[in-house]
């Protein structure tokens, strides 16, 4: 499909990629580009790539795509870094969860004649590090692809027959319409997780001995989510503050809600309410969004 391609960054969603990408025999030669050289020599004994570098400019030149898997927040660098080291051509992407800030800070350092397709795969776990990725990763997940207006329409193609490659199903959409969908469907879950987390941690220490001990699965799912890269999350929230704030807002308010119909042992509206959001986990279930089809020795999160 491709000569070369790049992959910068090689935690689970780069080293994922790359298992993609020989599997699947998707590039005649596969690039490692990290900042830490323990996980560029990991990367090379694992057998995920052909070549491996800390230095950005080297990595990216003659490769046909190039894939930026690090925090967003380090996203405006990078292409600054690559800009002019890229060939004439390339499609630049990446897999952030965050479109319009990511979009912002990388495409007034881009050369015109590159193709910028920004694209976020929604799959993941809780681990980390280039020996946590796996093929499967990808099966049966959705990819949001988000188009500038001036894209060609060649290198969308050929970035959806990628994905897909990797097994996943194509959507496009506009960055800000992303933006909110995830603000709602993983940056706000994300946060209500680490607060949680957050209010166990802060008690005293035989209660938090006692909650760790006794944790029943709701909050067994909270931690595991919330043991999530925490640099990957400062960045999200840091760059989607916008859409975070708005679905928090709204959050904050139903929750209100829920607090007085408990305070007035209002039954009926409690009912309603659960009944209503279990409806919703049907529907996913339906959707077949609600497992991954990874390993079970490395299954971690739903």
């Amino acid at each position: 499909m491709f000569k070369q391609i790049t992959i910068i960054g090689f935690g689970l969603l780069g080293s994922s990629i790359a298992h993609n990408v020989n599997n699947h025999k998707l590039a005649e030669k596969l690039i490692c580009v990290d900042a830490d050289q323990l996980v560029c020599d990991k990367v090379l004994s694992l057998g995920l790539a052909d070549e491996a570098t800390t230095n950005v400019a080297a990595g990216v030149q003659d490769s046909d795509l190039i894939i930026i898997c690090t925090p967003v927040g380090a996203m405006g660098r990078i292409a600054r870094e690559m800009a002019g080291h890229l060939k004439e051509g390339a499609i630049v992407t990446d897999v952030g969860s965050v479109k319009k800030a990511v979009i912002k800070d990388m495409q007034h350092h881009l050369p015109a004649n590159i193709h910028f397709v920004p694209g976020h795969p929604i799959a993941g776990t809780a681990e980390s590090g280039p020996e946590s990725g796996f093929a499967s990763l990808f099966d049966g997940r959705w990819c949001i692809l988000t188009p500038l207006e001036h894209t060609e329409l060649r290198p969308i193609e050929k970035l959806t027959q990628f994905w897909e490659s990797c097994g996943c199903n194509i959507e496009i959409m506009d960055a800000e319409r992303h933006d909110l969908i995830l603000g709602i469907t993983s940056h706000l879950p994300h946060l209500i997780a680490y607060t949680i987390v957050g209010t166990a941690t802060d008690l005293e220490d035989d209660i938090k001995s006692d909650v760790i001990k006794f944790s029943a699965s709701g909050f067994r799912d909270f931690t595991r989510i919330a043991a999530s890269d925490p640099t990957m999350w400062r960045d999200v929230f840091l760059n989607n503050k916008d859409s975070v704030l708005e679905v928090l807002g709204r959050f904050t308010e139903d929750l209100t809600a829920l607090q007085k119909a408990i305070r007035k042992a209002d039954g009926d509206y409690l009912y309603q309410s659960f009944d209503k959001t279990r409806n919703i986990r049907r529907a996913i279930i339906d959707a077949g969004q609600a497992e991954y089809n990874e390993p079970e020795k490395e299954k971690k999160l739903d």
